[in-house]
């Protein structure tokens, strides 16, 4: 598996999609500094939140393979700038989480926002049923 860096809000769905991916149990759990998962880099969502952060998330992007720009669909915020993508040195995938609990319109309004940010290509999935997972793993490789 490739090594990832997930960035996104507050409960936006970062440490499920870690925990799913590395075939752990799904356990809520707010976090709270860097935690690896698996291959994956779970950042807490302050480092997106707060500007003061975003050097973090850029030096730790250095050594993965993809950076995951993740956004829950139901959260009406959006924390990404336009072409924010462009701050990273690798590629830079949208994901769209919790589709299981989001109205088509949410789902639509939220990959839009990540392709302001830059973000390609874009996943829809939920960490709860699966869904869109498969296709993101294949695209990583």
């Amino acid at each position: 598996m490739k090594k990832l860096l997930l960035i996104g809000t507050v409960s936006c769905g970062k440490t499920t999609l870690s925990q799913y991916l590395s075939g752990q149990d799904l356990v809520y759990k707010k976090t709270q500094a860097l935690d690896v998962i698996g291959t994956a880099i779970d950042t807490p969502g302050e480092y997106l939140e707060h500007r003061a952060y975003m050097r973090n998330l850029m030096v730790l992007s250095a050594d993965v393979d993809y950076v995951l720009f993740l956004m829950d669909p139901t959260q009406e915020r959006f924390m990404y700038s336009p072409g924010h993508s462009a701050s990273f040195p690798v590629p830079v995938i949208g994901v769209v989480t919790k589709i299981d609990i989001a109205t088509p319109k949410q789902i639509n309004d939220a990959r839009q926002m990540l392709e302001i940010a830059g973000a390609d290509p874009i996943f829809n999935i939920s960490s709860y049923t699966g869904e869109g997972i498969p296709e993101l793993l294949k695209y990583m490789g």
